[in-house]
């Protein structure tokens, strides 16, 4: 009996199936729509690790509430991974997201190289955005831009100055002072 409802169900599909689609139509204004196009800029383009990236840039030609943002470098997953998480692929259900203003387009991410998990090493990295959440080795190279960012090795902090050697000598004197006041109240 399955079969036949399979079947039955095939046999009234297949005839929409072989109608051309037509071109895709703006629903609000019933004009072909443009291609989807995304761009980004990286600020600073050259940074230390620790430092705070601002990407930004814009939509056009989707209407979208986010663009996905993934880094790729030779160290990485060739897929990509999310800028949160250096571990993991991007595609597995992680993807950095920033919303997109939708009365202009517009979209921005502040990236805290401080605070993500993984090693993020000295050298050049490619941060993408996509319109959709697809990694790098599936993703529509019409609606992608990159953006180039090299980081160079952290700075150092200023090497502390040891405590000078008579502090503690004062701390048990007032210690030892604060101990006998103490114990003669008792």
């Amino acid at each position: 009996m399955r079969c036949v409802i399979l079947l039955g169900c095939f046999l009234l599909c297949m005839p929409a199936l072989a109608i051309p689609l037509p071109p895709a139509f703006n629903i609000t204004d019933g004009a072909p729509m443009s291609p989807a196009k995304l761009t980004i800029h990286a600020w600073p383009s050259e940074a230390r690790v620790g430092d705070v990236i601002v990407l930004n840039g814009t939509v056009s030609g989707i209407r979208t509430i986010a663009v996905y943002l993934y880094v790729t470098n030779p160290d990485l997953d060739p897929r990509g991974v999310a800028l949160e998480n250096l571990n993991i692929a991007a595609g597995r259900g992680l993807f950095t997201t920033a919303p997109v203003k939708m009365s202009d387009g517009t979209w921005s991410y502040e990236w805290d190289t401080s605070i993500i998990a993984g090693n993020l090493k000295p050298g050049t990295y490619s941060v993408y955005v996509v319109a959709s959440p697809l990694d790098r080795l599936r993703f529509n190279p019409q609606e992608t831009a990159v953006a180039e960012i090299s980081f160079a090795p952290a700075e150092r902090p200023a090497a502390e100055s040891p405590v000078p050697p008579w502090i503690p000598v004062i701390a048990l004197v007032i210690a030892g002072i604060l101990c006998s006041i103490v114990a003669r109240r008792e």
